[in-house]
C-alpha cells in the first residue's frame, strides 16, 4: 500500500515537470534509476540526481558537475568583487567634480537662448500657415 502512495505522490510530482518538458521543447528528461531519477538536461548536458522523499523529488547536481560549477561561482565572485573595487574608485564623487554655480547658469542660459529660437521658430511656421491657408467664410 505504501508503494501506491509512494508511486502517486512521484506521478502527480511528475506531472507538472512532464507539463514542463512540454513547455520549454523537452529539454529535461527524466529517467528511473536504483537510486530515484536522473534528471538530463539536453540542452547543456548536465545531469542530476533526483531523489524522492517525504512526498517531494530532490534533484542534485553530479559531483564532477559541481565542481565546474563551484569553479566557476569562484570566478564570477572573483570578477564581481574587480568590477565593485573599480566601480567604487572611479565614481568617487569629489566636490571639486561637481559643476559650480556660474557653470550651471551659463548652461541655463544657453538652453535658454535655444528655447527662445526654437520656439519662436514655430511661431513663424504657424504664422506661414495660417497666410496660406485661405480663410473660409
Amino acid at each position: 500500500m505504501q508503494t501506491l502512495s509512494t508511486a502517486t505522490v512521484v506521478l502527480m510530482l511528475l506531472a507538472p515537470v512532464v507539463q514542463a518538458q512540454e513547455a520549454s521543447s523537452e529539454r529535461y528528461t527524466l529517467e528511473k534509476s536504483e537510486g530515484g531519477f536522473v534528471r538530463l538536461d539536453r540542452q547543456t548536458g548536465a545531469m542530476a540526481l533526483c531523489k524522492e522523499a517525504d512526498g517531494s523529488l530532490t534533484c542534485r547536481m553530479a559531483a564532477d558537475e559541481r565542481a565546474a560549477y563551484d569553479a566557476d561561482l569562484a570566478r564570477l565572485e572573483k570578477r564581481v568583487e574587480a568590477l565593485e573595487a573599480k566601480l567604487g574608485s572611479d565614481t568617487a564623487l569629489k566636490s571639486d567634480d561637481l559643476p559650480s554655480d556660474a557653470e550651471i547658469d551659463r548652461s541655463i542660459g544657453i538652453m535658454e537662448r535655444f528655447m527662445r529660437a526654437f520656439f519662436g521658430l514655430v511661431q513663424e511656421f504657424r504664422a506661414e500657415e495660417e497666410q496660406e491657408t485661405p480663410q473660409r467664410t
